[in-house]
């Protein structure tokens, strides 16, 4: 079931929406189930959640919280990242990323990307000063960072490795889903993600010490959960160590993402068509690079990015308005983080950034959702060509 409203932002005039969250009956009798609870948050659906979500990733533990912001600030300080040490970080990527870094103090220093839009291992060796702690890469658009060679980077140096996995659930590296490789991978369930809970994020881990040290810091430092203050004992009986946060997954949307969960593989195959199907019509097309697609299991299929080379005589910018004339929204991930004044003033670079400089100017994000249609499909690849 689709939502009613098929433009984000009510727009009568637009016909293929840029997104479109797919909320299904049976998610709704989830989310009426939890409301029957007396404990909605913190609760047995997000025990339930987490428990399917780490089975799901091949991992022993996953924490919810309330947004992957949230999950990489805690994983962040789990690895006692802090003022006066450095992280370096892809420059093309969401600016959350790059914050999660600076809520720790530490300084975010980015680095290039490859022509698949991730993290470049050899830029990322550049980048490294004795105040390097650890590396963040970002699986762009669903497609999985090169690990090996990542893990090989923070391995000889001494680096702790965090996934930024926003955009991959369902994506694997190898033979392990990503995410597994460091000491923590973090993921989005924001509603244009791959499954939604309107709101909220996941950190998996293989360290107890780490899963142990989020549960506590998402609920303000508590010592004990809601459930085991109100089973056990006096409900104010706790200890607090450190100060934390209030990150918590409430169980409405933990009911929701086990529904969602449910069926992420049926949502992958479906945007991995709908991208095979871009691919297969705009290949031929002179000024467009389209996205390459290496294997089955590398890619969520989160986005789907062409390329426009302005020298055949259109540009990013100028296709961006036609397509929005004619009725189809499209976007660009993301402006660059070094263009942001915050990052101009307390984050660093120590390469010229030069794909990710070019690639900007190039890159569009078409319209993308697991039910679209091969005739929305169709409209966009026509307004292009044409």
């Amino acid at each position: 079931m689709r939502v009613k409203n098929k433009d984000a932002f009510d727009d009568p005039t637009i016909t293929v929406p840029f997104i479109l969250p797919v909320i299904t009956d049976k998610d709704k009798k989830a989310i009426c189930n939890a409301l029957e609870s007396p404990l909605l948050t913190d609760g047995p659906k997000l025990r339930e959640f987490e428990l399917s979500f780490a089975k799901f990733t091949g991992t022993k533990y996953a924490v919810g919280v309330s947004s992957a912001t949230a999950a990489l600030h805690l994983a962040l300080k789990a690895a006692n990242i802090k003022k006066g040490d450095e992280v370096i970080i892809p420059d093309l990527t969401f600016v959350a990323t790059a914050s999660a870094v600076l809520l720790t103090g530490a300084t975010p220093v980015l680095a290039d990307v490859n022509y698949d839009l991730n993290i470049l291992p050899e830029s990322v060796q550049k980048s490294i000063t004795s105040k390097t702690k650890a590396i963040l890469p970002v699986h762009f658009a669903g497609k999985s960072c090169n690990m090996d060679k990542i893990k090989k980077v923070a391995t000889k140096n001494n680096l702790i490795l965090i996934e930024d996995c926003a955009h991959a659930i369902g994506a694997k590296s190898g033979k392990k889903h990503v995410g597994s490789f460091g000491s923590a991978g973090c993921f989005s369930f924001y509603p244009t993600k791959n499954i939604t809970t309107i709101e909220g994020g996941m950190m998996i881990t293989n360290s107890k010490k780490i899963a142990d040290y989020v549960r506590t810091a998402r609920n303000h430092g508590i010592s004990k959960s809601l459930k085991q203050r109100y089973s056990h004992g006096k409900p104010w009986e706790y200890d607090v160590t450190e100060a934390g946060y209030n990150y918590r997954l409430d169980e409405i949307r933990s009911a929701l993402g086990i529904s969602q969960l449910k069926r992420i593989n049926k949502l992958n195959l479906q945007r991995k068509n709908a991208c095979k199907y871009y691919n297969k019509k705009l290949k031929n097309v002179n000024g467009l690079i389209v996205p390459s697609y290496s294997t089955n299991t590398d890619n969520a299929y989160h986005l789907y990015i062409l390329r426009v080379q302005k020298e055949f005589g259109i540009s990013r910018d100028m296709l961006y308005s036609k397509l929005l004339r004619k009725g189809i929204r499209t976007s660009v991930h993301y402006k660059p983080l070094h263009k942001f004044s915050i990052m101009k003033k307390k984050g660093k670079m120590y390469d010229y950034l030069t794909n990710t400089k070019q690639i900007y100017e190039e890159i569009i994000s078409l319209p993308l959702y697991p039910q679209i249609s091969k005739i929305e499909q169709d409209r966009v690849i026509s307004c292009i060509i044409n």
